[in-house]
């Protein structure tokens, strides 16, 4: 009895799709652009975004150069948007803002165009080109319209992407730190610092840079260690200065004397030679 009404109600379902599918199709083969389009507008405002979309592209060749052009082009957009698919909506509203710079939706246009590149932002692990299409559309959006009720909330999205970008450049040093390729470890921490100052990461990151260093000088041959280590030495002093009360600075402490060992060994043996 049960899997016979589970039968029913999914059969019913399915009949519903066809149906509103069927009139759909009927709709657009009858050549009546303004019944295509009030019922494209019915759909909208009940949120069926995709049967919706489906008219307002179906009706949009009849108003091409009309009034109702820039209108049906960004509710179609808006559906794309609101139903996820925001592939095709941020191209449909890259194509919209070019092209209808002085309509009434061209701020909503622009706010979701942003939007869309925000969604599609990956997480920090992954390849981050989304994430600065975004930043850039989210700058662009804050310095046309300063005034937006919007503002805020599109200043912390700006804060939260650039921590994104601060969490990729940090996993992509300590990779090679984690590999124990320590030179290029260095190379990339640095950089990331110069890049991102400002960064959470930055206490560690500056302490992985002594940590890698002095871990380069220990493995490298007796002819570059002095070098070496008196580069360590340098960021062991940056780091101290930044964080005099650090939970790493026992640790460094140790190695700062290790390498200062070693330098003193060093010199003794070549004042002696």
């Amino acid at each position: 009895m049960k899997q016979n009404f589970l039968y029913a109600v999914c059969g019913a379902a399915v009949a519903a799709v066809l149906v509103g599918c069927s009139g759909i199709n009927a709709l657009l083969k009858s050549g009546q652009p303004e019944l295509i389009y009030s019922k494209a507008l019915e759909y909208y405002k009940i949120g069926k975004w995709q049967r919706a979309s489906t008219l307002f592209e179906g009706v949009q060749p009849y108003y091409t150069g009309t009034a109702r052009e820039d209108s049906i082009s960004f509710y179609n957009a808006y559906c794309k948007f609101k139903n996820r698919d925001y592939d095709t909506a941020s191209t449909l509203l890259d194509e919209f803002r070019r092209k209808f710079g002085r309509s009434v939706f061209i701020e909503d246009a622009e706010g979701m165009y942003a939007l869309c590149y925000y969604y599609l932002s990956p997480g920090p692990t992954r390849d981050q080109t989304m994430t600065g299409q975004a930043i850039m559309a989210i700058n662009e959006f804050i310095a046309r319209y300063p005034q937006s009720e919007r503002i805020e909330d599109f200043k912390k999205i700006n804060e939260e992407l650039n921590g994104r970008l601060h969490e990729k450049a940090y996993l992509n040093a300590y990779t090679y730190y984690k590999i124990g390729r320590y030179k290029s470890a260095i190379v990339a921490l640095k950089n990331a610092l110069k890049q991102y100052p400002d960064t959470e990461h930055r206490e560690e990151m500056m302490y992985l840079i002594v940590d890698a260093g002095y871990r380069f000088a220990s493995n490298s041959v007796s002819e570059k260690q002095t070098d070496r280590y008196l580069d360590m030495l340098d960021s062991y002093l940056s780091f101290r200065e930044e964080f005099p009360d650090s939970k790493y600075i026992k640790e460094l402490d140790r190695m700062a004397q290790h390498a200062r060992d070693y330098l003193d060994r060093n010199n003794k043996d070549n004042n002696e030679e």
